[in-house]
């Protein structure tokens, strides 16, 4: 049942900690910054009055504890990140965070029990702004957290490790972070959907079957700089004339398939002078599907098609892997129980992909995951415009509740 009044109360929660920013013109939350920790401050005390038990891991992260039946039982884990990238949306991260604390005070309100115990965390790090590592919070917890990246400096040269301890935490305990597969039944985060699918299909929540795996590519063109007026157009070797023909080919090759997206995000053209031929490019490529096959085979053809168009040009092409994310499929079990959630808010339920990353994915090292995207104005997210309404705040609410009533654990068997 939809329920307005903790839509409210999310949506001024959400409010709340979008105050908390380095920057009070915009949002801007790092991790392991004093922001971070007010934010954690503030979200535990909502957990508290939840009725959690509450604490903060080796990493960072604040997690919350609502009992089963009896103590000690295995966990349903809800939540998502508490960090922003700069000059954030609001929503991104916090919104799963705050309504599933919202999930548990009804449970606590009912003096409800379930045969398992549900846990919040909200995630220290997912976006990887301060230290260019992305989902730091959720791999410690994974166990999957590289060692290597404690030597990672922010902006003002302090590594990671030092930033741990000056946050109160000891790098060398990091391991504790981690959780075993025995210990949680499963991973469930709601979260804006950062797109427009909903929105286009009138629709306020949908249920996401897999984030897309992402590869990340850098292109060099070396070509022949050259005057503009005396280098006839059939003997130049124009580098960013190729990288344009490039561009294109990116974009009709991934627009050719379903779910397949590419992205040119950048593109520096030397020597950079009105009436001189560009002998030099280098540009960016962002490709991404829910499906790995899908997207190896197109990354492949991109980079074949790209280094015909240098040949044929007469321009040399260097190719740099900057990022390889496999896709991380969501469990069927959990999609179909998400499905009948949606369903007891008497609406469709409606199947999508992520082409964001999300915590779930490092989570999907140890459990099964599921995703539950909650309508997204505009499609508009990581800006200050990022919105989403009320009653909308609501009907996520009221879908991740009935999942947890409801929740039919599958305990899965790992290696």
């Amino acid at each position: 049942m939809i329920d307005l009044a903790a839509g409210m109360r999310i949506m001024r929660r959400v409010d709340e900690l979008a105050v908390i920013s380095a920057d009070p013109e915009r949002l801007t939350r790092t991790f392991l910054s004093p922001e971070h920790r007010r934010a954690n401050d503030l979200v535990r005390s909502w957990m508290r009055e939840a009725g959690m038990a509450v604490h903060i891991d080796a990493i960072g992260n604040v997690v919350g504890r609502y009992e089963g039946e009896r103590p000690g039982l295995p966990a349903l884990l809800l939540g998502s990140h508490l960090d922003t990238v700069r000059d954030a949306g609001r929503y991104d991260g916090m919104l799963g965070v705050v309504t599933a604390i919202e999930c548990v005070a009804q449970l606590q309100r009912a003096q409800q029990r379930l045969g398992f115990a549900v846990e919040v965390i909200g995630f220290g790090d997912e976006e990887g702004v301060r230290f260019g590592a992305t989902l730091l919070g959720s791999r410690a917890v994974a166990g999957t957290f590289d060692r290597g990246a404690l030597a990672a400096r922010d902006s003002d040269g302090i590594a990671l490790a030092d930033a741990l301890r000056a946050f109160g935490l000891d790098p060398e305990t990091l391991p504790a972070a981690a959780r075993t597969p025995q210990e949680l039944l499963a991973y469930v985060e709601l979260h804006i959907e950062q797109g427009p699918v909903l929105e286009r299909a009138g629709l306020g929540v949908g249920c996401v079957t897999s984030i897309s795996g992402a590869t990340r590519l850098a292109f060099e063109l070396i070509g022949q700089a050259g005057h503009a007026g005396t280098v006839p157009m059939t003997a130049r070797r124009d580098a960013l004339a190729a990288a344009a023909e490039a561009i294109l080919c990116v974009e009709q090759r991934c627009g050719a398939e379903a779910g397949l997206v590419g992205t040119v995000g950048r593109i520096e053209a030397k020597p950079g002078a009105v009436n001189v031929i560009p002998g030099y490019c280098r540009f960016t490529v962002d490709i991404r599907a829910p499906d790995d096959a899908q997207r190896t085979r197109a990354v492949a053809e991109v980079k074949g098609a790209i280094r015909g168009i240098g040949e044929r040009r007469g321009v040399a092409v260097e190719l740099t892997t900057l990022h390889e994310n496999s896709a991380a499929p969501c469990a069927p079990w959990l999609m179909q129980q998400i499905d009948g959630a949606i369903e007891a808010q008497q609406l469709p339920a409606l199947r999508l992909p992520s082409g964001a990353g999300h915590d779930a994915m490092a989570m999907a090292a140890i459990v099964d995951i599921g995703m539950i995207f909650v309508r997204c104005a505009g499609g508009i997210s990581h800006h200050p415009d990022e919105r989403i309404s009320t009653p909308d705040a609501a009907l996520g609410a009221a879908t991740l509740a009935q999942f947890v009533r409801d929740f039919a654990p599958l305990r899965r068997a790992r290696a």
